[in-house]
């Protein structure tokens, strides 16, 4: 009976070590999290405004606006390259 009891804390010793390194290996880099406030300032959030009541509001507002703006340039980008066959080329001189 007691290897029974034995075979769970068996298990459970050997699934630790595997479950601790269950982070996403895809983190964001110090130079992308730097990059992604300064994306967020230029859109209107300001860190440094102390103890503001409207926290949640202005960062999520910002966040909205740098995520129209990639919408917008995603579009800009698909119907730029859909209207001009040669914009794909990067020797393409402009008529």
């Amino acid at each position: 009976m007691n290897k029974l009891a034995a075979i769970p804390l068996v298990i459970s010793v050997l699934a630790t070590p595997a479950l601790s390194f269950a982070q996403s290996a895809t983190g964001l880099t110090r130079a992308q999290v730097v990059a992604e406030l300064v994306r967020l300032e230029q859109a209107g959030y300001n860190p440094s405004a102390g103890e503001d009541n409207n926290y949640p509001a202005d960062i999520q507002a910002a966040e909205a606006r740098v995520a129209a703006e990639d919408a917008a340039r995603a579009a800009h980008m698909a119907t730029g390259m859909a209207a001009d066959p040669d914009a794909s080329s990067p020797m393409t001189v402009p008529r």
